[in-house]
């Protein structure tokens, strides 16, 4: 089942789990250290580094190990990044989760996959087209995801019961939201297959919603949007979609309806127009590659750890200059200090260890908030 052994699976848990560890953060230490116990054991000293008062502290191995009776108590089975079944299409997006909670049917994820999403106040026409829709996909093969809300979401789960879907939620694994989907969540759970990121009895908060929807995406060949207003989660899930180099549609609607406007504007910026799983499966049919994410890695000169600090030292203030609340991409940081890009990525983890900054998907770097990457 698993590339890792089972000490490298349990530190990946801890590691994503540690203050001010989020799912760039995590990968980018990954990528330095080699493992998730080596990264570990460097966290207090590049927390300090960052200029950290209190040395970091990773979860403890108990705290893990808690976690992980609390999802198997639930039945539910802990996926880690780096297990040898961990979905490709999720590891290409960037960041891939560090840590997936599965209950259900896990061979789901091998499977070609369509995201359905809109509006919550969802109209009956459109119910019924994403549930005609998902219907249709599923009957082609095709694997429907979404995110269990009111509307779109519950109707195209609805028209793939029977063929499989995939529900990502943005609580725990048992988190079930809206509380009148409970009968859904147990047909899903028991014919397809329930997604989380956060662990066993977590609440869903609002800053969970964004992640979750980057895994509802991230897991699919494309997204199709069936209605939404301009300013609506399910825009942010097609935006996400394109960044990851997946297809977006988005099924086009009334001038005169206020969730058509969304979907309406999606195809005015490029969004094919899906007005029936024939115009998806043709362009899956056309086969082409999708286009990769920007990534910025540890490129660059090697250098010991002794020599590593001695340069990431000379560049925190520097990108504390040039860092403000709103996010800029970490290419331009590389600009503005001429320093190659590994070391500056270096830096900017110890910043984001101390608390001062952030790592945001897309290649971007902020100031601190109250939400890490």
């Amino acid at each position: 089942m698993s590339g890792l052994d089972a000490d490298e699976r349990v530190n990946r848990l801890r590691l994503a789990r540690t203050e001010q560890v989020g799912a760039v953060t995590f990968h980018a230490l990954l990528q330095r250290f080699g493992s998730a116990g080596r990264a570990l054991e460097a966290l207090p000293d590049l927390s300090r580094r960052g200029g950290r008062l209190h040395a970091l502290r990773p979860v403890s191995r108990a705290d893990a190990e808690r976690e992980i009776a609390a999802g198997a108590n639930t039945g539910a089975r802990l996926m880690v990044f780096g297990d040898a079944d961990y979905p490709p299409m999720l590891a290409a997006a960037e960041p891939a989760p560090p840590v997936l909670w599965l209950a259900g049917n896990t061979g789901l994820l091998s499977h070609t996959a369509i995201a359905i999403v809109g509006a919550r106040i969802a109209s009956s026409a459109g119910q019924r087209f994403a549930r005609m829709l998902a219907t249709d996909l599923g009957a082609a093969g095709l694997l429907v995801v979404s995110g269990m809300a009111r509307g779109i979401d519950a109707a195209a789960h609805e028209g793939a019961l029977a063929s499989g879907t995939v529900a990502v939620l943005a609580g725990g694994i048992d988190d079930i939201y809206p509380p009148e989907h409970q009968a859904l969540y147990q047909k899903i759970a028991a014919r397809g297959l329930i997604v989380s990121e956060n662990p066993p009895g977590r609440r869903a908060q609002a800053r969970d919603f964004p992640r979750r929807n980057r895994i509802i995406s991230g897991l699919s060949r494309g997204t199709v949007v069936v209605e939404a207003e301009l300013r609506s989660g399910s825009l942010i899930t097609a935006r996400i979609a394109a960044e990851q180099g997946r297809d977006v549609w988005a099924v086009p609607g009334s001038p005169l309806d206020p969730r058509s406007r969304g979907v309406n504007d999606l195809i005015r910026q490029g969004a094919i127009v899906c007005e029936g799983a024939d115009d998806i499966l043709r362009e899956l049919a056309a086969s082409r590659p999708m286009e990769e994410p920007d990534r910025v890695t540890f490129s660059g000169p090697a250098m010991d750890e002794s020599a590593l600090q001695k340069a990431t030292e000379r560049l925190h203030a520097a990108l504390l200059h040039h860092l403000s609340p709103t996010p800029v991409p970490i290419d331009e940081l590389v600009r503005a200090t001429g320093a190659p890009a590994g070391i500056v990525l270096a830096a900017l983890v110890e910043l984001v260890l101390a608390g001062r900054a952030e790592l945001n998907p897309g290649g971007l770097a902020s100031l601190a908030g109250d939400d890490p990457a």
